[in-house]
């Protein structure tokens, strides 16, 4: 047989599979209730993360500072959590400056290696304190309008890069904790950034 018969007759056995094979309603099946069991997890999990959340409700609501934290809008109770879990009782911070140390978020000098001279993060104290701050900063940026309008002044104003100036927002949301606790007042867009919320 040629080798042209033998490619034809594989070729005629593939089809012929793929007819039986096509109809099949099994595996199709098999994928609605994985994703049935798939579907029912997210719901548990979900489930779960709302019961963590009232939970950590309550125990803030214990907590008089966690108020004051509550007044800027936008930082819900998962980074106010984190935040005070990992920075201790923020009375304790003389100044903004303390809280950025403490979540390594203070800017040192690159003294060895190819970088040397570089000005970056130190990345020496919690990172966990650091993750929360940033990412805080981050949804600020995106949903508080007050915070937003420092965003794109500092970009189209003070052409900082975008990166640049969510980190120089990042310095000003320590030093809006500390004043705020330190004071014992709520937070006030107006003292913030007088000039954004004229504009507004």
């Amino acid at each position: 047989m040629s080798n042209t018969a033998t490619g034809m007759q594989k070729a005629a056995e593939l089809i012929a599979q793929a007819k039986r094979s096509v109809g099949e309603t099994t595996a199709l099946d098999e994928a609605k209730q994985d994703l049935g069991r798939l579907l029912q997890e997210f719901e548990r999990i979900v489930e779960i993360l709302d019961r963590i959340e009232q939970d950590m409700q309550v125990l803030l609501s214990e907590i008089p500072m966690a108020d004051q934290l509550r007044s800027i809008k936008g930082l819900g109770p998962i980074f106010i959590a984190a935040i005070l879990s990992c920075a201790g009782d923020l009375r304790q911070y003389a100044h903004g400056r303390q809280l950025l140390r403490k979540a390594s978020l203070n800017l040192a000098e690159r003294m060895s290696g190819k970088h040397k001279g570089q000005i970056m993060l130190s990345k020496r104290g919690d990172a966990t304190l650091r993750k929360y701050m940033y990412l805080a900063t981050i949804v600020l940026v995106g949903t508080y309008p007050v915070f937003r309008q420092m965003h794109e002044n500092n970009v189209q104003i003070r052409q900082m890069k975008k990166q640049q100036s969510v980190f120089k927002l990042l310095g000003k949301l320590a030093r809006i904790i500390n004043g705020i606790v330190g004071r014992g007042e709520t937070f006030s867009p107006e003292k913030a950034a007088p000039t954004c919320t004229r504009a507004a």
